[in-house]
């Protein structure tokens, strides 16, 4: 097969014959591009060929599980790629229309070795993409995906005889089988399941109604053209929406899910939208009295309050503040053998004996329902009101390109530690530490925070801040981290700001 071509012009007949990729697609841990402006379908196949050949180089066992999200280009997109997967000698176990926690799921019921989810995740219509892993509950992370990068773009492949592509019924049923099993609810729940009309329509409802849930409907019908919104419980957006239809149909608590499934968003009985990041300590303050010392580990982005407050810690329960990214933060909890990953985007990790490691929107619904049943006697609002208060923005994502963004962010870094030396103050405090494990996150003398880091999927840089004072420090400690971020140029625009 041809190296890949950086680009290629649409519309041409090169376009139709010649593999395209755009390096900048492969990214720390997700392999993404706009389609088919960044990679064309023969560009597909070279990945699924590349694919192949690194499984192939590593003695992995040639069967791998494929699915594909809900969106009218992803079979065309998933078929390209088995193409390349199946040159390769790789025996495609193909499990249709999917999320990608059932495609992980996969990996474990067909004990298949490796997985490959074709998505766009939560990401609007024209992206296109590719989960991927070997080493199950694990997807690859920045060596696996630079390796993969490198056999893909330098046409290095290796051809195999015996590739095959065998159509796998009955995974669905067993996913939901597997999240449910004969759980019932011995309370009454009302839950708004909204879905933006993406993949998890196709199953939510379903998982709600036979564990006994009073199921109020929010853009439950599958179209992927998002007549609604994107779906992805990140955005205000539809967090905004799912409060309306709480206030509207008196429900216990509102539960959205992104395009492929794996993330979960929370708003509560009296239309409060949960960040995820403090639905975790929720979560991990209930877990922890039924798991007494557990190990969490909570992304760079979520609040302080894991390591904060007393009623987690009075279970025993040690935080572990670990790399955003979904590949990053299933290693982490699987190296220290935690009992759960809590991300501020909406990704968890529940891990044995709970769930199987991998981030799983389902899941999550399951347990939360299962933690109020637990609770019969509270609200998702009382929950949130006992946690410390706290104020704190959504995720802010500026422009800034794909090519460009690592070096901005690095500069940054540097300009907000010199602050730190200086002993320059922000919003009137101290800087106590700037944490750099994964872009910088500056910590004041009361524990308050803002954080910039690059996306690792778009062409953006990450701004989350957090106040344990007022809403006033939290809006000063944004401007204090937005004037350096102006100091570069190559930032443009928020996508969303307070």
């Amino acid at each position: 097969m041809k190296k890949p071509l950086p680009d290629v012009r649409p519309n041409t007949w090169e376009f139709l014959r010649d593999p395209m990729i755009a390096p900048t697609g492969f990214r720390e841990y997700d392999a993404r591009w706009q389609y088919p402006e960044a990679i064309n379908l023969p560009g597909m196949t070279a990945l699924g060929f590349g694919l192949g050949t690194q499984m192939q180089r590593r003695g992995i066992e040639p069967v791998i599980a494929v699915g594909n999200d809900y969106r009218d280009y992803s079979v065309a997109i998933k078929m390209a790629l088995i193409v390349g997967l199946m040159k390769a000698g790789i025996h495609v176990k193909d499990i249709g229309p999917a999320l990608s926690p059932m495609a992980y799921f996969a990996q474990f019921h067909l004990n298949a070795p490796a997985v490959a989810m074709v998505t766009a995740s939560h990401n609007p219509n024209g992206w296109t993409g590719v989960k991927m892993g070997f080493e199950k509950p694990l997807t690859h992370g920045p060596d696996e995906m630079a390796e993969l990068r490198d056999i893909v773009l330098n046409g290095d492949f290796d051809a195999h005889d015996g590739g095959k592509h065998e159509i796998v019924d009955g995974v669905r049923e067993a996913y939901i089988d597997d999240l449910v099993g004969d759980f019932k609810m011995s309370r009454k729940l009302k839950v708004v399941c909204a879905t933006g009309n993406g993949t998890a329509a196709a199953f939510a409802p379903e998982i709600f109604e036979r564990m006994g849930v009073e199921v109020v409907d929010s853009h439950n019908r599958l179209d992927y053209t998002f007549p609604n919104y994107n779906p992805n419980p990140e955005a205000m957006e539809m967090l905004h929406d799912m409060s309306a239809s709480v206030k509207a149909s008196g429900a216990d608590l509102a539960l959205g899910f992104d395009g492929d499934g794996d993330r979960c968003g929370v708003v509560d009985d009296e239309g409060e939208e949960i960040f995820a990041d403090k639905v975790g300590v929720i979560m991990a303050k209930d877990l922890g009295k039924i798991y007494p010392n557990a190990t969490f580990v909570a992304d760079v982005k979520s609040t302080g309050l894991y390591a904060a407050d007393p009623d987690l810690l009075a279970t025993g329960a040690k935080t572990d503040y670990w790399k955003t990214g979904h590949s990053h933060m299933k290693r982490r909890v699987h190296e220290l053998g935690a009992l759960a990953g809590f991300e501020k985007s909406g990704h968890y990790f529940l891990a044995g004996p709970i769930g199987r490691g991998y981030d799983c929107g389902m899941r999550v619904a399951v347990e939360i329902c299962k933690m109020l049943d637990r609770n019969p006697d509270m609200k998702m609002s009382d929950m949130r009101k006992a946690l410390p208060k706290t104020w704190s923005t959504p995720t802010m994502s500026p422009y800034a390109s794909d090519t460009e963004k690592y070096d901005i962010l690095d500069r940054l870094v540097a300009k907000l530690a010199a602050k730190h030396e200086a002993g320059d103050t922000f919003a009137g405090r101290a800087i106590k530490e700037v944490v750099t494990v994964n872009g910088a996150r500056v910590i004041l003398d009361n524990g308050s925070w803002g954080l910039v880091r690059a996306s690792s999927n778009t062409p953006n840089l990450v701004v989350v801040i957090e106040s344990n004072d007022s809403e006033d420090e939290m809006r000063q400690i944004f401007a204090e981290i937005d004037a350096v971020i102006r100091t570069e140029p190559g930032v443009g625009d928020y996508d969303q700001t307070i």
